[in-house]
């Protein structure tokens, strides 16, 4: 990823200013000595997508995406503490938006209507009837 821009590689046509990505390091949680107290490591990346200046499509299906890091307001928020270094967690925060991009941006196949055959309809009722035939024989007995 380069400085300037970000290009998620599944759509080589959009990219993001680098500007308009908002990367503070914090303390991270858990884990880690006294180094967890000292250093802020973790990455907390915030990108607003209705003030982006990305396509108009692009930016309705980001938001039209049911992902718990974007909020209602269509910003989206990654925190990324993976790592101790700061540069590590600052890339795998761009790569977690990244994979956010993909998931949006990939197209869906039209759905092709199909029918069952003669012959499955054919399997399926005599698989039905033997079913029930075997249920008959599973009764009690009446005397």
């Amino acid at each position: 990823m380069s400085v300037n821009s970000i290009t998620p590689r599944s759509a080589s046509n959009s990219t993001i200013p680098i500007d308009e990505v908002e990367i503070k390091f914090v303390r991270a949680q858990g884990a880690g000595g006294q180094n967890v107290n000292k250093v802020s490591s973790a990455a907390h990346l915030r990108f607003d997508i209705k003030a982006s200046s990305l396509a108009e499509g692009c930016k309705e299906k980001l938001l039209a995406l049911s992902d718990s890091r974007i909020s209602a307001e269509g910003v989206v928020v990654i925190k990324a503490q993976r790592f101790r270094s700061q540069g590590m967690n600052r890339e795998d925060a761009l790569a977690r938006l990244d994979e956010i991009f993909k998931k949006a941006l990939v197209r869906q196949k039209k759905r092709k209507a199909t029918r069952p055959s003669r012959a499955a309809k054919q399997r399926r009722l005599e698989h039905k009837s033997k079913q029930g035939k075997q249920k008959v024989l599973r009764r009690k007995v009446e005397y």
